[in-house]
């Protein structure tokens, strides 16, 4: 019995859509060979050219195995470049960071890996069997270090390239989780004391005889909505609003209309873009770097730009040079890239250093970038100290109020 060859399509890390090859003797076997690379299959069926008649299966929703991170991606190139420096055959350099690897999913792929190098297939064709774990920039440069026979030094760009990414994220999520996190703790701490402290406070008032003023009361209003059942539709809808928004950034238009938006908000709009063109230009640069064609780079390249409307825009500018334009003009004709970097990019072209002047730009806009959240941090600050107080200083208020009335009856 002979295998047959099955297509399918999944989504990536950047919720794109790719298309994956399988060969296996019948659908099961294509499904489990699928799931143990990680891959959640959308849509799986026998090639056209093949004699069984197509089949599908369903969507599966949930995976309990961790993706690899930028992290352990680079952590990964590192190692492997240091060992074959060093001069150890690549079998043995795999099994050896195998051994000390512990997430399950990458560490099943790297012996899958290593038993392909073994019986005889490239490093590059070995890791593109795995797209979950290994993305197509990594798959690209290594297929270019090993035709050139610079595998060690494009590992090196490669990690350099992924730590730099890694860099980028951690500081965008760094400048975010601070007041994120302010702002979590200060609402729990409103809903704690107005479901549990105004209440207790106003029946002392009530045996009192105090008057309540109309704050007290609009905050008594508003703990009895919270200790209502109200709160749990309140909870619901929110839900629900949240999980149609991630539905609705799954689907193509949705995600595009959503990126729209996002690069049009003030001050995270210009954070947005400057991040997606730093990462645009230091992968473009590594890529020009290793070798690689530069239509194959800009694919590459629009895979990897989180945002969905500077990613068509590369789209678009590919087709442009594959007509025989220029990038920098087929870039500007979009009206998305910043000029300097579009100056900088026609000056690569006419000098043909494109891979430094990429660099470049990438230095520029990192540290652009890292202003900006220095920046925001410090407009956050005071904001968020204002919200907590002004949180705080409400309670207080509406439970002191009632003290002054009955202060003055005593008096």
């Amino acid at each position: 019995m002979n295998k047959h060859t099955y297509i399918g399509s999944y989504l990536n890390s950047n919720g794109r859509e790719q298309l994956i090859q399988v060969k296996a003797y019948d659908l099961a076997e294509a499904k489990r060979n699928l799931r143990q690379r990680g891959i959640l299959a959308l849509d799986l069926k026998i090639a056209e050219n093949d004699v069984k008649l197509h089949a599908s299966i369903p969507q599966i929703k949930f995976n309990f195995e961790k993706c690899p991170g930028v992290k352990d991606k680079a952590l990964f190139a590192n190692k492997l470049a240091a060992l074959v420096g060093a001069g150890v055959p690549i079998v043995r350099s795999l099994d050896l960071i195998t051994k000390q690897q512990r997430q399950a999913l990458f560490k099943r792929a790297l012996q899958k890996v290593s038993t392909e190098v073994n019986q005889g297939s490239s490093l590059a064709d070995s890791l593109r069997l795995w797209p979950q774990v290994f993305d197509p920039l990594m798959v690209t440069m290594v297929e270019a270090g090993e035709a050139g026979g610079v595998l060690e030094e494009v590992l090196r760009r490669l990690a350099k390239l992924l730590e730099n990414n890694a860099k980028l994220q951690n500081q965008i999520r760094g400048a975010l989780s601070y007041p994120l996190t302010v702002l979590l703790i200060a609402v729990l701490v409103f809903l704690g004391m107005t479901i549990l402290l105004i209440p207790t406070f106003a029946e002392i008032f009530k045996e009192l005889g105090a008057e309540l003023p109309a704050f007290t009361i609009l905050m008594l209003n508003l703990s009895a909505i919270l200790r209502s059942p109200l709160i749990i539709l309140l909870g619901a809808m929110l839900i629900f609003i949240y999980w149609l928004i991630r539905k609705t950034y799954r689907g193509k238009e949705g995600r595009l209309k959503i990126d729209g938006l996002l690069l049009k908000l003030p001050v995270f709009g210009d954070l947005i873009e400057k991040t997606d063109t730093a990462q645009f230009c230091r992968t473009f640069s590594s890529l020009s770097r290793a070798g690689v064609p530069i239509l194959m780079s800009l694919k590459i390249v629009a895979d990897s730009v989180g945002n969905k409307v500077l990613a068509n825009a590369v789209v678009a500018s590919r087709l442009e040079v594959q007509e025989g334009g220029s990038l920098s003009q087929a870039l500007g004709r979009q009206r998305l890239f910043p000029a300097m970097a579009l100056s900088l990019i026609a000056i690569g072209e006419e000098t043909g250093q494109m891979d430094v002047m990429l660099s470049k730009i990438a230095d520029f806009y990192e540290d652009e970038i890292a202003v900006a959240i220095k920046t925001i941090t410090t407009m956050l600050e005071p904001a968020m100290i204002v919200i907590v107080g002004g949180i705080v200083g409400s309670i207080l208020l509406a439970m002191y109020l009632p003290m002054f009335n009955v202060f003055n009856k005593i008096g």
